[in-house]
């Protein structure tokens, strides 16, 4: 571990000799100008704020031709916040090569580098914190590409990419500065157990959200059922948890590791969002089935809001103990219009069994009384 600590040292740590990088050609001008450290300075300074900034158009203008093809507006914004750090870039490397030329003590020399390179990892840095949100909406634009990344997912992964990003940058502000970060990374990864074992709950309901998310088993708007009875529209879908309204305007928060391991019927999922429903009726024995089923399809299209593709239908299931038995199956646009509906129809269909005749049987129990002259005799008396 400290091996790998100092190799990473070693490329991240300014080099003290920063002149064994320069070109070939720009040592005759090195040369002529070292003798003169102040006038080296201003003449690296300009140089690298001119070529700075034509770099920064150069690779505006052919990131900006690639943003054009596009209708967002992120991506423009994305190519603004990456090219923003270029000429501090280039200035900041000016004077980093400029220090050389001062005959500066050598801790001096190697805390001035330090600085340096910590100024251009800070103005990275903010450039990356800055896109990091742009670049998960302008990938979320894709989503038939990238599923998981959503409107209500991008504040996890923003500020997961922005803590890495701040993660990475502590590491490198380390070694920078001479730092082993091994003992740090050690002290993180126990802080980080001990986090975990404490916070078990709300990190299975955290991944539990990010699984829903991307396998998608209901979206808001939906109606769902759970295993455990609730029926509802999914109004709030949370990296916690994911809020259900009943139709009494009841709200029921779920944590969404408990919905995630629990049976659910997603009743406007499926190819559309229709949902068929069944009302069954019973008539006495001796209807006429044929008009039975007449007069049940009937009250079924007459009604505005049942649909007509598919067509209502009239299946009779059974011969019941008292009744024959039917069920009218009719499609209706929306789940949220099953109870109104369904109580539409059966008013209907007593209307109208009313009207053409139909018997709707009910329970009935005889009961026979036979006389017992025997007892009857005895209840008399002596005469």
């Amino acid at each position: 571990m400290q091996g790998t600590a100092a190799a990473a040292n070693s490329v991240f740590k300014p080099d003290l000799d920063v002149l064994q990088y320069m070109p070939d050609w720009l040592r005759p001008a090195w040369d002529f100008l070292s003798p003169y450290p102040g006038l080296l300075t201003i003449f690296l300074i300009l140089a690298a704020y001119a070529f700075g900034r034509l770099l920064k158009l150069v690779i505006t203008r052919a990131m900006m031709r690639m943003a054009a093809k596009t209708s967002t507006k992120a991506d423009d914004l994305l190519v603004k916040y990456l090219t923003r750090p270029l000429v501090l870039t280039t200035v900041t490397l000016a004077l980093m090569l400029a220090v050389s030329a001062f005959k500066l003590p050598q801790g001096l020399h190697d805390a001035t580098l330090s600085l340096l390179a910590t100024i251009l990892l800070f103005s990275w840095m903010r450039a990356g914190l800055s896109t990091a949100r742009i670049l998960l909406e302008l990938i979320g634009s894709y989503r038939h590409r990238f599923e998981i990344i959503q409107e209500k997912t991008i504040p996890l992964f923003d500020m997961s990419l922005k803590m890495l990003l701040i993660g990475l940058g502590a590491y490198v502000f380390l070694l920078i500065w001479g730092i082993d970060p091994t003992a740090w990374l050690a002290s993180a990864g126990v802080i980080g157990i001990a986090v975990g074992f404490a916070a078990r709950d709300s990190l299975a309901n955290l991944f539990s959200g990010i699984f829903i998310v991307a396998d998608s088993p209901y979206q808001i708007g939906d109606y769902i059922i759970l295993d455990t009875g609730e029926r509802g529209e999914v109004t709030h879908l949370g990296m916690r948890s994911t809020r259900l309204l009943t139709r009494d305007d009841v709200e029921v928060t779920i944590p969404n590791a408990v919905i995630a391991s629990a049976k659910i019927v997603n009743e406007s999922g499926g190819p559309w969002e229709k949902e068929r429903i069944r009302v069954p009726v019973g008539v006495a024995y001796g209807s006429d089935v044929d008009e039975v089923c007449e007069v049940l399809e009937g009250v079924a299209l007459s009604h505005p809001e049942v649909a007509k593709h598919p067509a209502p239908r009239v299946r009779m299931r059974a011969f019941g103990s008292s009744s024959l038995d039917f069920e009218l199956l009719a499609w209706i646009d929306r789940p949220v219009l099953r109870g109104r509906i369904r109580h539409d129809l059966l008013k209907g269909i007593y209307n109208a069994f009313r009207e053409h005749g139909i018997e709707i049987p009910f329970p009935q129990t005889d009961l026979h009384l036979r006389s017992m002259p025997e007892a009857s005799e005895g209840l008399e008396g002596p005469k």
